[in-house]
């Protein structure tokens, strides 16, 4: 005699069930892979981001500093266009 579902059994219901809780399980992070992958997310920036002087306005805040340290009067005109100079023989 034939019984129906094969003869597995209330054990043939719980295997089924973990089985199709495994599939969406992989589906959902398969879609969840994708999206991070299409939108960019896997992607990280090596290093530290780009300093002042790599950006290209150091050397004008240095100056800028210099000048105020020149009208502060900490330091003499000599010593400013001396250091002036040397700023913008490095930039």
């Amino acid at each position: 005699m034939m019984w129906y579902g094969g003869g597995w059994g209330w054990g043939g219901w719980f295997v089924m069930a973990a089985f199709i809780v495994l599939v969406w399980a992989l589906l959902l992070a398969g879609i969840m892979a994708l999206v991070r992958y299409l939108t960019g997310a896997h992607h990280q920036q090596s290093g530290p981001p780009p300093g002042p002087c790599e950006r290209g306005w150091g050397s004008k805040r240095a100056e800028d500093l210099l000048a105020e340290r020149f009208a502060r009067g900490e330091i003499d005109e000599d010593e400013y266009r001396r250091r002036l100079t040397l700023l913008r023989e490095q930039a």
